[in-house]
């Protein structure tokens, strides 16, 4: 007897990113020399102070639970950050503190959208935004944002994308999978569309926001357009800047009454993020930023050295990022030489003639496409690249 699955939960596509990460695994498992440049993950260790802050919390046995939606002192700390590096002001009421920032997206999505609803997501998008809309119920509008604009979307684009259906408009800046980041510029041209639309809400993804070295400050949304205040979440989290990923903190300000709604879904699911985990995350947002510096010189380092390796590789082409510790990789000059008909062929090619492991782009929305992350060492990327070009030298086995 075949047991039913929710049609919601058919909808929805496993991630390619973890897909290629257990491929990876498991070839190491057999033995084989894996590199993999599949998952997003800082390859360095949480800071000192904030790895001794929640030791600190689990001794002084601040181990119970929280306030679902964030314990207060953290919630200051959130709101203290968003003031000092984004300068805008959120009162307590107006912060949500969940596990990961991915769980705060999902909150989003549950909260504001009906069957039915459209979501506009740029693409190149993070895999997870369009199943996260799915699940919601709502509908994901994916205007292509292309190489030749930079892969961001263009005001143009956004205004051709809306309908009377739209309710919600993503942004991710920088980037994943392309490191791209938004000017302030940018981001006043796409507000001045969104300001005709008063129905329609927007999320700003900044989990990137501390890995950046764009030519002018990094702008989020609302730094650039005030006015879209009141329809505006904006979408941040520990687990990058601060090598927190298994430390599971992200939150997010908006207006009050979207960040209530989403705290009921979160009362409804998780309940508050881990008390530890929050002990720690104000210690990373109250302290000093000399570690997040010192990795974000290493990722700009590695970045500056991967993208010219790649663009040296015959059939692939590579924009710099200006942010992130991604590589997003044109390499359909490559499928073509070789004879590959899609990028998922030419992933697995990598993989098993020059075991390194990337995510092909078309679970980002962008077919003929690598992604790969350079959260690793100098020395593993240069083997990497010498391996991806002995690969695609030699070319696929004859059968």
């Amino acid at each position: 007897m075949s047991l039913q699955i929710a049609r919601r939960i058919q909808r929805v596509k496993p991630s390619p990113t973890l897909a290629m990460t257990a491929r990876a695994a498991a070839l190491k498992a057999e033995g084989k020399d894996v590199i993999s440049l599949s998952v997003g993950e800082p390859d360095f260790d949480t800071p000192p102070h904030i790895a001794e802050a929640g030791i600190a919390a689990i001794r002084a046995g601040y181990t119970r639970y929280t306030n679902a939606d964030g314990a207060p002192e953290l919630k200051d700390a959130i709101i203290a950050k968003f003031k000092r590096d984004n300068g805008i002001s959120y009162a307590r009421n107006q912060v949500l503190v969940s596990t990961g920032a991915k769980q705060t997206l999902f909150n989003l999505c549950m909260a504001v959208l009906d069957p039915g609803d459209e979501v506009i997501i740029p693409a190149p998008y993070w895999v997870s935004y369009p199943d996260m809309v799915m699940l919601a119920d709502g509908l994901p509008v994916t205007p292509d944002a292309t190489v030749e604009n930079g892969y961001k979307m263009t005001p143009r684009q956004l205004a051709a994308s809306i309908t009377p259906k739209t309710r919600l408009v993503m942004l991710n800046s920088p980037s994943n999978p392309t490191g791209a980041a938004y000017t302030r510029a940018e981001l006043v041209a796409l507000g001045e569309v969104l300001l005709e639309h008063p129905r329609i809400l927007v999320a700003t993804d900044d989990i990137y926001e501390k890995i950046y070295w764009g030519s002018e400050p990094f702008c989020s949304l609302l730094t650039a357009v005030p006015a879209l205040y009141d329809r505006t979440v904006t979408i941040n989290g520990c687990s990058k800047g601060y090598a927190m990923t298994g430390w599971r903190i992200g939150y997010c300000g908006g207006p009050r009454e979207i960040v209530a709604a989403m705290a009921t879904v979160q009362g409804q699911s998780t309940t508050n993020a881990s008390s530890i985990s929050q002990k720690a995350a104000i210690a990373a947002l109250n302290g000093p930023e000399d570690d997040v510096q010192r990795m974000n010189a290493a990722f700009k380092a590695r970045h500056d050295y991967f993208i010219a390796g790649l663009n040296a590789l015959p059939g692939i082409s590579c924009l710099p990022g200006s942010g992130t510790f991604y590589a997003f990789a044109d390499v359909r000059g490559a499928m073509q030489n070789l004879g590959f008909k899609d990028d998922n062929a030419f992933c697995e090619f990598i993989l098993a003639e020059a075991l390194v492991a990337g995510v092909p782009g078309s679970g980002f929305g962008a077919p003929g496409h690598l992604r790969l992350s350079f959260a690793c060492s100098m020395d593993t990327l240069r083997l990497a690249l010498e391996r991806i070009a002995a690969a695609l030298a030699k070319g696929p086995a004859k059968t």
